[in-house]
């Protein structure tokens, strides 16, 4: 999974790296298969809407101190577990 940032906090987990950072875009990627990950995931998890479980990406962002180029409530991350 990625993450496109304006900006992003020195130090990232360990299952988040930086892959490019042209024009002030940086472009992060995530292992979501890390237990860490999963972990935040789980505790950020809400009901998105009606049946369906899911993490905000604006929430996560928010967590990891990342400003995202499009921070839209409207983003989210469906929960596949």
């Amino acid at each position: 999974m990625k993450l496109y940032a304006t900006n992003i906090p020195q130090t990232l987990p360990n299952w988040a790296t930086v892959i490019s950072n042209n024009a002030g875009l940086i472009e992060v990627e995530i292992n979501d298969e890390d237990p860490g990950f999963h972990s935040i995931i789980e505790e950020l998890s809400t009901e998105i809407q009606p049946g369906v479980i899911g993490v905000k990406a604006s929430d996560l962002c928010t967590r990891l101190s990342i400003e995202m180029v499009d921070s839209s409530e409207e983003n989210h991350l469906e929960n596949e577990i």
